[in-house]
């Protein structure tokens, strides 16, 4: 969303924007033939989901750290409580996407929730509403409002294959608006490490799962272990029970019964006299 600070777009919002539901009607059109085609893919700000990293890198067939490296900002500032991963834009004058061509996005299949669904967006009770709704962007630059296609929230939705992104973010935002965030609490370094490491450098992670004590330390069935080794999705949502675990003390992963012996041991030891 270019010219607006992040504040009054949201007042905005709030304010002023219809609040729609799956059922409401809009008119849209994005094709070659609308003048504005490639326009909106340039200088805004992208935050990115862990599903649209794992989408975005297997698209390209780089792994997840070289993704990180090449793709992306992670700012970090002593006041943050949580990462957040944003597409870098091309250092050029209009700062384009490095994504875009002269015939669209070239990972049209893979591009991210957020392009996904414009000009749809999404407000949601942590944003400060009482209950979720959606709103149409109609931005200067975009002229491809009220032309003849009408859709339904819904079915803009199915059509643009949200589905998968939002099943993954609902697991994410059990992460990102969790308890222990809202209550004002913050990670330590090593913490908010590990956490970049799980959510968005997938194949670090399996390499900490497959290569250090995790599978001795916990419980996890055969089948999905066989599973993690290729399939990033299932990996994800481990990371996201492991965190749960490891940083909220959430009882969503289950130590194995020695290695629970051993850490009472190892407590034990470091508390003697």
């Amino acid at each position: 969303m270019t010219g607006r600070g992040t504040e009054s777009l949201k007042k905005a919002i709030l304010n002023d924007f219809p609040r729609l539901t799956k059922e409401d009607s809009f008119k849209f059109r994005c094709s070659k033939d609308v003048p504005c085609f490639n326009q909106c893919c340039a200088d805004v700000n992208i935050a990115l989901t862990p599903y649209d990293v794992l989408r975005m890198k297997n698209r390209l067939a780089i792994s997840s750290g070289d993704f990180l490296d090449r793709y992306t900002i992670i700012p970090f500032s002593s006041e943050q409580q949580f990462p957040v991963v944003l597409l870098r834009m091309n250092d050029d004058e209009r700062k384009t996407c490095p994504f875009v061509t002269q015939e669209g996005c070239s990972i049209y299949r893979d591009r991210p929730w957020a392009c996904r669904m414009y000009p749809i967006g999404v407000a949601s009770p942590a944003e400060g509403t009482e209950e979720k709704f959606f709103f149409v962007m109609q931005e200067d630059v975009c002229q491809g409002h009220g032309n003849e296609k009408t859709w339904t929230v819904g079915s803009w939705i199915q059509d643009q294959g949200v589905t998968p992104y939002d099943e993954l973010g609902e697991e994410f935002k059990e992460i990102a608006l969790n308890e222990f965030f809202l209550k004002g609490h913050s990670l330590k370094p090593s913490h908010m490490e590990m956490l970049v490491m799980v959510l968005y450098d997938l194949d670090k992670f399996r390499r900490f799962v497959f290569e250090s004590s995790f599978l001795e330390r916990f419980e996890v069935e055969d089948a999905l272990v066989k599973q993690i080794e290729d399939n990033d999705v299932e990996l994800l949502r481990l990371g996201f029970q492991w965190l749960k675990f490891s940083l909220f003390g959430q009882q969503t992963m289950k130590i194995r019964e020695g290695a629970a012996r051993e850490a009472v041991k190892s407590q034990a030891g470091s508390t003697s006299p």
